[in-house]
């Protein structure tokens, strides 16, 4: 039987493991959604300050060391994080709401956790309203470009087929470049028709704008956001694997051009 003399440290150490597993928890999902290192950095400084820990973060472009120091008996925990789930603005934002909930109003480790657990588990709805979108924007580019109705359309078609195929492929765990390789060749293939029906007066935009979907604009963002913020390693190791992506493209591109017999110059 324990005394008024003897602390009772059960509740106490099985707080400070859960608060160490939200932290490694929550690293690795704000990673893999496509947060950047000072977003990443302060999120987690906010969280452990509210529980009375302090963290150092060492970042690289798949996965997170942690250094968590409580700041009462100053004992030390390290863990690593590795990024999960795919590039999400909103759960992004809903986890930095998070931290911020947790920060201004403390609230229990036990229910932030809930919290968490929902915000990472919630799928997305309505998936199927996503390729129409996002062919009818590469469509936009298209005219933006200077693109006419006709090239329009078969942007929408290249598009379509193209970032369906992408879903299919990153539902089988396919490689990411193989990914972007495959998704461009056929998008460019569709795109090639333009010239080979004569459809429109502007198939060489038709060709050029199919395969703008695939562009990885959040790595490169990242990687000069991380740059700016001292991340040098981070940011390098994001530009690499933007770079790669972009060549991937870019052959795959290439080569749905000479299938078809489309000149490239």
């Amino acid at each position: 039987m324990k005394t008024a003399e003897q602390p009772d440290h059960t509740t106490t150490d099985h707080r400070t493991i859960m608060v160490r597993d939200l932290l490694t928890d929550y690293a690795g999902w704000l990673l893999g959604c496509g947060a950047t290192c000072i977003r990443l950095e302060k999120n987690l400084k906010r969280i452990a300050a509210a529980y009375g820990q302090d963290v150092e973060l060492t970042i690289s472009p798949h996965h997170v060391h942690i250094y968590i120091v409580d700041r009462n008996d100053r004992t030390v925990f390290t863990s690593i994080a590795t990024a999960k789930g795919a590039t999400s603005f909103d759960t992004i934002t809903r986890l930095s709401t998070l931290s911020w909930r947790i920060a201004d109003t403390g609230i229990d480790i036990r229910r932030a956790r809930r919290m968490f657990d929902i915000i990472v588990n919630d799928r997305p709805r309505h998936t199927w309203v996503v390729p129409p979108l996002v062919a009818l924007a590469n469509a936009s580019f298209c005219r933006l470009f200077g693109g006419d109705i006709q090239a329009m359309a078969v942007v929408f078609m290249a598009t379509l087929a193209g970032y369906n195929l992408k879903m299919w492929l990153t539902s089988m765990r396919a490689d990411l470049r193989l990914t972007f390789l495959l998704c461009s060749f056929a998008s460019a293939v569709i795109g090639a028709s333009s010239y080979l029906f004569n459809l429109g007066d502007t198939p060489q935009i038709a060709i050029g704008t199919s395969i703008l979907y695939l562009v990885p604009g959040v790595p490169f963002l990242n990687s000069f956001s991380d740059m700016l913020h001292r991340f040098y390693i981070c940011s390098f190791g994001r530009l690499m694997d933007a770079t790669v992506l972009t060549a991937c493209l870019s052959i795959g591109l290439c080569a749905g051009m000479i299938v078809m017999g489309v000149g490239m110059f």
